[in-house]
């Protein structure tokens, strides 16, 4: 190993900043492609806040690199509940990234009540609930409730799908 490599060893947390102010500058170069015709009457207009965060990110980035460099590392886990020595239960990792990612393929030609249902359902699968009917319901009533919640609460429809025209 080269010594400017066993010098950055357990410093993964660069990666980090690295990624921070990358995420930066990608918002300064969106926010600065925004067209805004000139306003009397907004005198802030829209591209402030992004041009406040990408600062904000960028900032956050070179502090990041800074501490890490000067020693700086972050803490290990710490919870109870955390057992840091056992890998991790694909049992339960992989049904859940199953439906999440069915809810993704679904969601767009059947729609969210079905494809929430189907994440919803299936999670609960995935973390071990053996109770399917009531599960089953459950999951069908929380789609039902977050698409009539998005739509009536937040003005925001969500695709009906197959259920065009019932919902």
């Amino acid at each position: 190993m080269s010594s400017k490599t066993s010098g950055l060893k357990g410093r993964a947390e660069l990666g980090v900043a690295l990624l921070l102010g990358a995420a930066g500058v990608l918002v300064f170069l969106d926010a600065n492609g925004l067209s805004t015709p000139y306003s009397h009457t907004d005198p802030v207009g829209p591209k402030t806040v992004p041009f406040i965060v990408a600062g904000l990110l960028v900032v956050c980035a070179v502090l990041l690199a800074v501490n890490v460099l000067r020693g700086g590392k972050g803490e290990a886990e710490g919870g109870e509940d955390v057992e840091l020595g056992h890998p991790a239960d694909w049992k339960t990792v992989l049904p859940l990234a199953g439906a999440f990612s069915l809810n993704i393929l679904l969601i767009d030609w059947a729609g969210w009540v079905i494809s929430g249902t189907v994440l919803f359902w299936g999670s609960l699968l995935a973390l071990g609930s053996r109770h399917y009917v009531r599960d089953g319901i459950i999951s069908v009533l929380l789609s039902l409730l977050t698409f009539y919640g998005f739509y009536l609460g937040l003005g925001i429809a969500l695709p009906a799908g197959l259920l065009e025209g019932i919902l």
